[in-house]
């Protein structure tokens, strides 16, 4: 009897256990590359070794010039539903490794899913991901916030103005863009033609948004009110990133064709590159003077030095 009490005081005890849910782990961000020595140190990874890789269908990117770093964009896996798998990864400027998985280490404290579109601003790391906007600390890598869009069906590109006011597109129909103040409101900012399947977005050196469509090669400037301002036209349509720098320069990558185009201010597009599969949302690495483009399923990054071109 006194061993039949102590089985069921015993299996008590375990499904009390069992009920109670394990305690939520902070989050951490990822390592540079390195690996664990035989006497079990963290052991960085020396000098004399370069990686290239870590990305998983990287959709974009965006760069930090105090570290002198790429952030790449991974999505994790695509198959069947969205996981809570999507990561940031931290690149060199020659395209080597240097943190594979900076947010994503672990899943402790985070969602990022399908993260799409990026952009940095203020010190803070904004991208676009299943309904929602986060934001992260650029410092730390540390989740900071998540806005929820609701009507949205897919938020692709993203840029941030200087006050910290989010644009985003929505490339299915319906064709949009998003505002999202500081504050977390959500507004609508346009919506219809001349949107053709929005997708990366810029702020131009007047503080105007510039879109470019996947379904024709507009690239579209609206005015902070939301009134087209202008229409230019790349060389090649199906764009998908947009790169405008500060003498007011765009460059448009088209994820179809795979070229990139140079508009100069009130001169006619021309394609400087050309060949490169999948060009995604790309970024300008303004200390190198170079564009980044993500090469989406092909799990690389083309980089095209802007010194050389004429």
């Amino acid at each position: 009897m006194h061993s039949a009490n102590q089985r069921i005081v015993s299996a008590v005890l375990i499904a009390v256990v069992l009920a109670v849910p394990a305690a939520a782990q902070e989050f951490a961000a990822g390592e540079p590359i390195g690996a664990l020595n035989e006497d079990g140190v963290w052991q960085p990874m020396s000098d004399n070794v370069t990686v290239y890789g870590s990305f998983h269908f990287s959709e974009s990117c965006t760069f930090d010039p105090d570290k002198n770093l790429i952030l790449a964009m991974n999505t994790g896996n695509r198959e069947g539903t969205s996981e809570n798998d999507g990561y940031v990864s931290l690149i060199n400027p020659d395209g080597s490794v240097h943190t594979p998985k900076w947010i994503g280490a672990t899943r402790d404290g985070l969602e990022l899913y399908d993260p799409l579109g990026s952009a940095i601003s203020n010190g803070v790391l904004y991208t676009v991901d299943v309904g929602y906007v986060r934001l992260f600390d650029l410092e730390t890598g540390r989740p900071l916030r998540s806005i929820p869009v609701p009507e949205s069906t897919i938020l692709n590109g993203i840029a941030v103005a200087d006050d910290g006011t989010v644009y985003a597109s929505n490339t299915r129909n319906p064709e949009q863009m998003w505002k999202v103040t500081t504050d977390g409101d959500v507004s609508l900012f346009a919506d219809g033609v001349p949107l053709a399947a929005p997708n990366g977005v810029a702020i131009d050196p007047d503080g105007n948004i510039v879109v470019v469509n996947v379904n024709d090669n507009a690239i579209i400037t609206y005015d902070q009110d939301g009134a087209v301002i202008r229409i230019e036209r790349s060389v090649e349509g199906g764009n998908d990133g947009i790169v405008i720098t500060a003498d007011g320069t765009k460059y448009a990558s088209s994820v179809r064709y795979g070229s990139v185009s140079r508009i100069r201010p009130g001169r006619q597009a021309e394609i400087i590159a050309a060949g490169i599969p999948s060009a995604a949302s790309m970024c300008y690495d303004s200390t190198q003077n170079q564009l980044v483009i993500p090469l989406n399923s092909n799990y690389a990054l083309a980089f095209v030095p802007l010194d050389s071109q004429d």
